[in-house]
């Protein structure tokens, strides 16, 4: 330090041995260092608090002091007060260089700290808003991050070790298979938020099924490496993000956005209770509202080919009749085309799949008016109970493996049967 510069009151009483010097030299530092802190507090940060409000953004303000950004800039104040004016504390000697190179150090670690706070804050205001209930950002919130820690570390490193970054970032190259190497599940993350977010692949609120990841539920969280799912019975599945973009998963936010959920079931009918109708039966089925129109208009029909047939008539095989599970097809279609919770704008259909050991599958194949998940089974449920309930008018049945009172019911008619000796 430069006494020279000093008022001559203060060279008066300015202490001659060299350790009081260095005492007073660095009690100076330290309280110009909390008087700047203490200006930056008070008025910088004050000043920029108000002006945040003014203009209508305390969102923003509340985040800033959340994520304490504001506290890691009034931090770095004494830092870059150190730095600067350590070179003036008198006989700190060979000191001086490894001080002012950590608080140099330090005060870039603090500014950057609270550029990674703002980014967090913009992260809080833009959770709040309508936009952040279908799309997240905080995968580009963590690159964000990453790059500022990447930036900070090469540039405190250089600062400490007094080499240019520049120079530190070419020795990168070298380490670029290693890099890649470490980062690799980083870098698919990065990869694949990018295009999930991007072209709107996922969004948080979508339902997503994923067998091969034990994942079926809502998006919840959608991070840089990460994706939390959470799952119908409470539970949280967390996915790699790269996963969603290298393997396959079913995303239902379409049929949410349709409007329509789909019921796809069958019936097993038992194939030994299928057969024609008689002409009594017909009648009978005749009063049935929803089967009147179809089975007059296939009545005729049928008279009409009959009769086309001449003598060959008289042969029953050779007549065309009617058949009940042709008529139970028919009667569930009518059923669901006057659902009134059944979605007449979307296929609907009733219609026989191939016969099986186990019977002949009536699939119902249609789509509801609601896709909330309660209302859906109770509409399913009316539709199965109504038809389930009509196969005897037609004298069908549905396919039922014996169970062991089968079994047991037919042993006890056979003892019962047996002749005693």
């Amino acid at each position: 330090m430069n006494l020279d510069l000093l008022p001559d009151a203060l060279q008066q009483h300015w202490p001659t041995h060299p350790w009081a010097q260095f005492a007073v030299g660095i009690l100076a530092l330290a309280l110009v260092a909390l008087f700047l802190q203490w200006v930056v507090a008070r008025i910088v940060l004050r000043i920029a608090h108000r002006l945040l409000v003014l203009a209508g953004h305390t969102a923003w303000d509340q985040a800033f002091i959340r994520r304490r950004a504001y506290h890691r800039v009034w931090y770095a104040v004494p830092f870059a007060a150190v730095a600067l004016g350590i070179d003036e504390v008198p006989h700190i000697g060979k000191w001086v260089v490894p001080i002012e190179r950590v608080t140099h150090g330090g005060a870039w670690v603090c500014v950057f700290l609270a550029t990674g706070s703002a980014l967090s804050a913009w992260q809080d205001v833009y959770a709040s808003s309508k936009e952040a209930q279908t799309r997240s950002i905080k995968g580009y919130i963590q690159i964000g991050k990453l790059a500022l820690a990447l930036v900070c570390g090469v540039l405190v490193l250089s600062i400490f070790i007094d080499r240019s970054p520049l120079w530190m970032l070419s020795g990168l190259g070298a380490l670029s298979a290693v890099l890649l190497l470490v980062f690799k599940d980083t870098l698919l993350s990065l990869v694949a938020s990018t295009q999930l977010t991007s072209n709107d692949m996922l969004r948080i609120g979508d339902w997503i099924e994923m067998p091969q990841a034990a994942a079926d539920g809502f998006v919840k969280d959608v991070a840089l490496h990460t994706v939390k799912v959470q799952n119908w019975d409470n539970t949280v599945t967390t996915v790699p993000t790269y996963k969603l973009f290298s393997e396959s998963y079913r995303n239902y936010r379409q049929m949410f956005e349709s409007g329509g959920r789909r019921i796809k079931r069958t019936l097993r009918i038992d194939v030994q209770c299928v057969r024609f109708l008689t002409e009594d039966e017909t009648e009978r089925l005749m009063r049935f509202r929803l089967l009147h129109d179809y089975l007059q208009q296939k009545q005729t029909e049928v008279e009409q080919a009959n009769r086309n047939l001449g003598e060959l008539a008289n042969e029953p095989a050779n007549q065309r009749r009617l058949t009940n599970i042709g008529t139970f097809r028919a009667y569930g279609l009518v059923y669901l085309q006057r659902h009134p919770e059944i979605r007449q704008d979307m296929a609907i259909m009733v219609r026989m799949m191939e016969p099986e050991s186990q019977g002949i599958p009536i699939e119902v194949y249609c789509f509801t008016a609601t896709t909330a998940w309660t209302q859906y089974e109770r509409i399913q449920g009316d539709v199965f109970d109504h038809l389930l309930s009509i196969l005897p008018e037609m004298g069908l049945q549905l396919y039922q493996a014996p169970s062991g009172s089968d079994f047991s019911g037919v042993a006890g008619r056979l003892r019962g049967e047996m002749p005693t000796l």
